[in-house]
């Protein structure tokens, strides 16, 4: 009996990371879709003062608009959400992919032959210009300025 509650606890505890759960009340909990334009009947039509349509066809509008709006949203992903969230997720393996494989093997071999290169260059510049500004500097050290202030 403990041996099955340690095993149950083990497979719940070993989740597997793609199947976790999805918050269907709140579908934008980061919240990256904040800027996205949100378009509401009063928003695209307006009726100045004056110019009024019959109230029956101002409403018969707003019901159109706003229904339609939804039902072709909801269409659009319906038909379109699945394929393009395959193609999103191609896309996104194929840069984690490029990532992982690419360009981070480039960047550290690019470190490393750089040492290389930054310490050929560091004794370059030991050995050429310490000498030239050292010299330079005692040069320059019996310079002497002095300041006076004329009425």
């Amino acid at each position: 009996m403990a041996e099955e509650q340690t095993e149950l606890e083990e497979r719940i505890i070993i989740k597997d990371q793609h199947t976790k759960e999805i918050d269907l009340v709140n579908r934008d909990p980061k919240r990256i879709n904040e800027d996205v334009v949100k378009v509401d009947f009063e928003d695209v039509i307006a009726e100045p003062v004056g110019t009024y349509s019959f109230d029956g066809v101002w409403k018969a509008s707003y019901t159109t608009f706003t229904v339609s709006k939804y039902w072709c949203y909801r269409l659009l992903s319906a038909i379109l959400g699945i394929p393009l969230a395959v193609i999103w997720g191609f896309i996104f393996a194929l840069i984690s992919f490029c990532h992982i494989w690419a360009v981070v093997p480039c960047i550290k071999s690019y470190l490393i032959e750089i040492q290389c290169v930054s310490r050929i260059y560091s004794l370059c510049i030991h050995t050429f210009c310490d000498p030239l500004f050292e010299a330079l500097s005692k040069i320059c050290s019996n310079i002497r300025v002095a300041l006076r202030k004329e009425i």
